[in-house]
């Protein structure tokens, strides 16, 4: 075995993106400041990447170059994924990690795939974020609808599996057919001291100001997944009852069709569509109201999020994770998927003061530390 060896090596498609990304990073963050030396395993690479991780943390990229750059050929994503598998192969025999812990549907099948291609000893851990047989169906490319399949032949090959929430966990023991048993949840590592003092700079909004109308929150990507449509709608209600604004941090193919909901509503003076930011707990803390108005989830940080900064909560009960992070209901208000008329009374009902109060300890679960210990045991590197 190389004298250099990593301990962990987790795999991820790129470090740019949403809560699947920010839970990697974290837990990154987490096994090395236990000691342990982590490789980060990238398919894609970015000019950032290296400014979000802890120093010594290393990037492996396992970026393949396309087939033919001069016809501006692109490979659908899930293949692109695929030509990477050699160089991970490469990486398994050469490096040899004790274990390596991917995330996300394909690299999953990735890791897995290249382990036992390679012989390599070892240990993969696979991990779900989403609920898949909702994403199957309702996500565009058409290649997802392959993912129940495909789980149920690869998964059963890897040496452990988690879910980041009970109900990813039930659905994909259904999608696989693998015993319940086999399945092990852990709550992502969402809160860090950082968020808490991210959470207290400055916001260079004017919304935000002291004295403003209250602010409705959402923050995600401008995809069907989130539905900001219904978002938007609710807010048209709320408007039509008092004086508010609604600001959503995201960014992605579906902006012109929300733009266009803005203006058919007339709401264009009291909807701001932002880019993502970099400190989006700023937002958060100032923020009357946060809202998830998505059609399904895993787990979805961002909840977690605001209520670690004390910022009340309406979310949709989608397919999974509003109602084990909200408690059922008891630290936040859970509505339908697509209710407009529901997410506005509840937002009103906030607006009016009767916001649920979270119980400090309840936010223990979802901390980095508690995550890292979780993992480092289905990892089989427990420390005592």
């Amino acid at each position: 075995m190389p004298e250099n060896t990593p301990t962990i090596a987790l795999l991820l498609r790129s470090l740019t993106g949403g809560g699947a990304e920010r839970v990697m990073l974290n837990l990154a963050r987490g096994f090395a400041e236990s000691g342990l030396k982590v490789d980060m395993l990238l398919l894609k690479t970015e000019k950032t990447d290296s400014e979000q991780l802890p120093t010594q943390v290393r990037i492996v990229d396992l970026q393949a170059t396309q087939l033919d750059k001069s016809k501006n050929f692109k490979l659908p994503t899930s293949f692109q994924s695929t030509t990477s598998i050699p160089k991970l192969i490469n990486y398994l025999q050469q490096e040899q990690p004790k274990a390596l812990l991917s995330a996300t549907h394909f690299p999953n099948e990735i890791a897995i795939l290249a382990k036992h291609l390679s012989r390599a000893s070892t240990r993969i851990i696979v991990s779900e974020h989403i609920t898949l047989s909702v994403e199957s169906k309702r996500v565009e490319q058409i290649s997802s609808r392959l993912i129940p399949l495909t789980a149920r032949l690869f998964y059963p090959w890897a040496d452990g599996i988690v879910a980041v929430s009970q109900g990813v966990a039930k659905d994909l023991a259904n999608i696989t057919k693998l015993p319940l048993e086999r399945i092990q949840t852990i709550y992502n590592p969402v809160i860090t001291p950082e968020i808490l003092l991210m959470a207290k700079e400055p916001v260079d909004h004017p919304w935000l100001a002291s004295g403003s109308p209250p602010v409705i929150l959402g923050v995600g990507r401008f995809v069907k997944q989130k539905d900001f449509p219904t978002l938007i709608k609710a807010f048209a209600e709320v408007r039509k009852m008092r004086s508010a604004r609604l600001i959503i941090l995201g960014g992605g193919r579906e902006r012109s069709h929300l733009e266009s909901l803005v203006s058919e509503l007339k709401l264009q003076s009291d909807v701001a569509l932002l880019n993502f930011v970099k400190n989006p707990f700023a937002y958060m803390a100032r923020a009357a109201v946060f809202v998830l108005s998505s059609a399904w989830e895993g787990l979805p940080t961002v909840i977690i999020e605001a209520m670690a900064v004390g910022t009340p909560v309406v979310s949709t009960n989608c397919p999974s994770g509003p109602d084990e992070i909200l408690a059922d209901g008891k630290y936040g208000f859970l509505v339908p998927v697509g209710d407009s008329s529901a997410i506005a009374n509840s937002i009103l009902s906030v607006l009016n003061g009767n916001a649920k109060q979270v119980d400090p300890a309840w936010l223990n679960q979802f901390t980095i530390e508690n995550s890292t210990r979780n993992y480092l045991k289905i990892l089989d590197m427990a420390t005592t």
